[in-house]
């Protein structure tokens, strides 16, 4: 995922009707002899396989809908396959997924991948839901995380990175054996789920770096995946449709095209401003100008956005890319016929422990259609579900030409533009776009179109005078369509999906927008309609039934010969669910729950695995007709049988949810700032003597490094002491400090602040002159600066540009006199997280601890002992809070007992209040809950103030520990101003799999803390 914005009107280029590409499926063929993977006569695998319409898998011809979910994310395997559920209960087969380098080589040369970092449960859980997987483990990704994955320890490589520097290739080199060696076998030529491999990550622009794009890096960073025995198919995703390693641009070719698609850019705070030029319009031409031989592939586009620092929040950002956004953007996707298509994020999840990069916060939850607490409440997830099912039973689609360009040739109405696909004969049917030609209309259009049909051209509606396209949607109309054996002539209503069930029953499901009118036709000569239930107005053309409907929620059921036609409004046809029979080839459709993960048959027994978040009726639509038993969620359920389904009542009777009230726990505290102190010994820290930075991006102003990454401090909280002693002529200090966006600094003197540095959302750095108060410093006395650093993680990294390698922590310093500038030496000590790249805990990676004295000591960490208060008499409670500045460190026990094993009860922390302006003294916040770090609040900035921790980093039958450490900003010292442990939506009776606890060592005492 990239931080801007394409214009892709910037990239229209002259595209006259270009031909399409079809013929049989390339092999995959590669030469082991050559770098290039995709040039040779030598076939390494058969299984997966292209021409230039789409994938094939075993010799059938698939599309790829896929969603981005990154299992770093989500530090607890055992709900990944509750993911993978949702994901495809929407219909899809696909997840596309990131491997995050700077959380498995921590310290270089120790690749670990274990526990919650282990991949190969990941991909087991995959295989168990049904998805197939497209594996991107960079070594570049982005992906808003710290550094865009690449461990900090990169800062001290003097070559440019994403480049062919050697000394940048060789550190490449243990982290893409290991982790591409654990691809290999996963890969769906071994029996695992693996079907792509994308090397590298938008290697889209370079910043004057020359050559570019660089063959040669590409080859090598393929080279790297065919050396580990990665065989599937290699794909691109070029920020831009730019054509960069393109088959047939030279050295560098992927076998597979693809770019990344961002239209409505990430200005969540105006979530209803579509620009002007927003809609892609030229992307088909473009494929077919720089890819025309490889599927079009849309390997990242936009399902949501990030949110920085000071932003409006995340749900803005689901409304800016809502249903509406869906229903037009993804099908302008369709009408330039994506057959690849992953959409960033399905999942977006948490920024645990500093993983995330400076322009985010703790949240990843990027108004996905999944939540960051895994519930699906949004009509987004809704939409695509009736999206992405119309697709999967279209096989005619994926061989449709699509024109170059939408036309109004179709339409009665200037104001309606329609994209047609167009079949190669009727049989395989035809597929038309409608849109408003100002995509951005929030008008109600009336209009009528004329179809090319196997009956010659028609004009439609027949039974009434027009349509409506009411603001910002999209419709596929299909002609020739084949559904079951039987032809619809033509639909204006939208296809959710048609089946032969399980009981050998044949159905359709048109859905469309509340009263709106539609009409569809079958092409079956002498065919009548029957209502089966509720009642429409019927009509006929020729030989072939036309009916035309005004949508309602009342739901008509049809018969036409021995096909079951479903007419339903949008907000019904949400709530049911096109589910596979486990160990077959049928399906049955379920209407009614929230969730619907599996249906099996036992014999006469149907048993289904499904969430409920309210009572509800519940429908089986093409149950076996022998059936004698329903149970749901392992529960004998009653039921009652007709024709066409079988019908129960879902009642939910929830236990009470009783959870502790934080603020009257047994709360200890601890000073985790006492370096301010004259008295702190930190002969254990490291001492900052580098005269020399490999750093290439900022060179060093000053005779020493003080950079953190030099001395193997990457993540977390950085701390300085720098001794000096006064000579009684200096009167300030200028101190440059940097930290990434959002960061905020603290620098005392002999134990007395000078000043903060707050922070906003935009700032990485800060240079200041502060004022040493008059008297303070005597001549020959000794005398001690204390600078406290938030190190947001580090910047993501360009081409040409090594920016994930701008330094944190202090850059510069000098005491001055009055204006002038003295010589008076600082030496300067610092520490980070305790030993740095040798860290300690590798339960939870090299990332989750920072420099606070509680996290050095391990205070974090369930049961550890927190030493009385010092002399400060700091209280003991977060709401009483600091009553100075510096940083407390609090800490407390509590119990849960919550009916997990049928209920998902999704929890959170919050802090109400902690973002009111009438706060007057600013504050920093990091929550610890069982010793992972789950959440960053800046009270001055915001916006997040509530931190979702997951089922199993939280024990909900058990003993759990919470730890804050709250870092007073100014004078007046600060605190939490309130607290509570809550429900994120109501519980929800669930079909999952057990949550497993993950590992959660608890504290012990660590050798050579300080």
């Amino acid at each position: 995922m990239k931080l801007y914005l394409l214009k892709t009107a910037l990239l229209a280029l002259a595209c006259a009707t270009l031909p399409t590409v079809a013929g049989k499926p390339n092999a995959g063929m590669r030469d082991y002899s050559v770098i290039n993977p995709h040039q040779g006569d030598t076939a390494i695998q058969e299984i997966v396989t292209w021409d230039g319409h789409s994938l094939f898998v075993n010799g059938t011809r698939v599309l790829i809908l896929s969603g981005e979910f990154h299992p770093f994310r989500l530090p607890v395997p055992s709900l990944w396959l509750d993911v993978f559920q949702k994901v495809r209960a929407l219909g899809f087969n696909t997840v596309s997924f990131y491997v995050d380098w700077a959380l498995l080589e921590g310290n270089p040369g120790e690749f670990t991948a274990e526990g919650v970092f282990a991949l190969e449960p990941f991909f087991e859980a995959a295989q168990k839901a049904g998805l197939w997987l497209i594996a991107r483990p960079g070594p570049y990704i982005n992906a808003e995380a710290s550094g865009g994955g690449y461990p900090g320890w990169l800062q001290r490589v003097r070559g440019l990175l994403r480049t062919v520097a050697p000394d940048y290739l060789a550190v490449t080199d243990n982290y893409m054996a290991n982790v591409c060696k654990k691809i290999a076998k996963a890969q769906i030529t071994n029996g695992g789920p693996i079907i792509l491999f994308q090397p590298e990550n938008e290697y889209t622009w370079a910043n004057d770096y020359i050559p570019f794009p660089d063959g040669a890096y590409m080859e090598y960073v393929m080279k790297q995946a065919l050396d580990a025995g990665v065989v599937v198919p290699f794909i691109s995703n070029d920020a831009a449709p730019l054509g960069h390693n393109a088959p047939g641009t030279g050295v560098g070719e992927v076998d597979i095209y693809g770019h990344d698609g961002y239209p409505l850019g990430f200005d969540c705070s105006n979530p209803t401003v579509w620009p002007a030029d927003g809609l892609p319009t030229d992307w088909r031409a473009l494929h077919l100008q720089q890819s025309p031989s490889t599927p079009y592939s849309i390997n990242e586009f936009q399902a949501g956005s990030f949110d920085p620092w000071g932003g409006p929040g995340f749900e803005q950002c689901s409304q800016l890319v809502n249903q509406e956004f869906e229903r037009v953007f993804y099908k302008n996707n369709f009408a330039a016929g994506v057959s690849i298509l992953n959409l960033y994020m399905i999942f977006g999840g948490t920024n645990w422990g500093n993983l995330g990069h400076p322009g985010g916060y703790t949240s990843y939850d990027y108004g996905s259609v999944i939540k960051e607490d895994r519930t699906i409440a949004r009509e987004k997830y809704s939409e695509l579900k009736l999206e992405a099912n119309f697709l999967m039973v279209s096989p005619g689609y994926l061989t449709a030409t699509p024109a170059v360009n939408a036309t109004h040739a179709y339409s009665d109405n200037a104001d309606i533009i329609i994209t047609p696909l167009l079949g190669n004969n009727t049989a395989d049917g035809s597929f038309f776009v409608v849109r408003h030609t100002d995509y951005t209309s929030l008008a109600s259009t009336q209009y009528r179109v004329t179809l090319p049909t196997s009956q010659g051209d028609m004009v439609i509606p027949q039974t009434n005078h027009s349509l409506t396209l009411s603001g910002r949607d999209s419709k596929v109309m299909v002609t020739d369509y084949d559904v079951q054996g039987i032809k619809l002539l033509y639909s204006t209503a939208d296809v959710f999906t048609h089946q032969s069930l399980a009981n050998g029953e044949k159905v359709l499901i048109l859905y469309a927008g509340l009263n709106e009118f539609n009409e569809f036709a079958v092409k079956q000569s002498g065919s009548s309609f029957k209502v089966v239930e509720g009642g429409k107005r019927l009509s006929r053309f020729g030989s072939s039934p036309i009916l035309g409907w005004q949508t309602s929620t009342e739901r008509t059921t049809v018969q036409v010969g021995d096909l079951t036609v479903y007419l339903l409004d949008r907000n019904s046809a949400y709530k049911y669910w096109v589910t596979d029979v486990v160990g077959s080839q049928s399906k049955v459709i379920v209407n009614g729950p929230y969730l619907v993960r599996s249906v099996a048959l036992n014999g006469s027994e149907i048993s289904i695995q499904a969430d409920f978040n309210v009572s509800t009726p519940v429908e089986i639509i093409g149950a076996p007709s022998g059936t004698k038993a329903v149970r749901i969620n392992g529960k004998q359920t009653p039921f009652e049988s007709s024709d066409q389904s079988l019908t129960m009542n879902i009642t939910l009777s929830p236990q009470p949810i009783n959870l502790p009230d934080l603020t009257t726990l047994g709360w200890k505290s601890v000073d985790s700032l006492p370096e301010v102190q004259l008295s702190y010994d930190d002969s254990a820290w490291t001492v900052a003597d580098q005269t020399y930075t490999n750093n290439t991006y900022f060179p060093l102003r000053t005779t020493v490094s003080t950079y953190a990454a030099d001395y193997g401090f990457n993540t977390g909280t950085l701390i300085y002491r720098g001794h000096f002693n006064a000579t009684g002529s200096e009167t300030s200090f200028n101190l440059y400090v940097q930290g990434g966006q959002g960061f905020a600094s603290s620098v005392f003197l002999d134990g007395a602040l000078l000043a903060s540095w707050t922070g906003n959302g935009s700032a990485a750095s800060n240079q200041e002159t502060y004022l040493i108060p008059p008297g303070t410093l005597e001549p020959g006395t000794p005398h001690i600066f204390t600078v406290i650093v938030d190190n947001m993680g580090h910047d993501e990294q360009s081409v040409g540009v090594d920016y994930m390698k701008a330094p944190r922590g202090v850059l510069g310093w000098r005491l001055y006199s009055d204006t002038k500038a003295t010589s008076t030496p600082v030496t300067w000590k610092l520490t980070g997280n305790l030993h740095g790249l040798a860290y300690i805990d590798k339960a939870r990676g090299p990332l989750n601890e920072g420099g606070l004295f509680a996290e050095r000591m391990g205070y974090h960490l369930p049961a550890a002992p927190l030493p009385s208060s010092s002399s400060s008499a700091l209280p003991t409670s977060p709401l009483d809070g600091i009553p100075h500045p510096g940083v407390a460190f609090y800490a407390a026990s509590f119990n849960l007992s919550l009916p997990a094993d049928e209920w998902d009860i999704p929890l959170a922390f919050a802090f109400p209040g902690a973002l009111s302006s009438a706060n007057p003294n600013p504050f920093r916040l990091q929550l610890f809950v069982n010793g992972w770090q789950f959440g960053r609040l800046s009270s001055n900035i915001g916006p997040e103030w509530v931190f979702p921790v997951p089922e199993g980093i939280l024990n909900y039958n058990g003993e759990n520990w919470v730890g804050i450490s709250l870092w007073a900003l100014s004078e007046g010292g600060a605190k939490v101003p309130a607290m509570e442990l809550r429900t994120t939506s109501v519980p929800i009776w669930t079909g999952r799999q057990k949550v497993v606890l993950v590992e959660s060592p608890a504290w012990k005492e660590r050798e050579g803390a300080y």
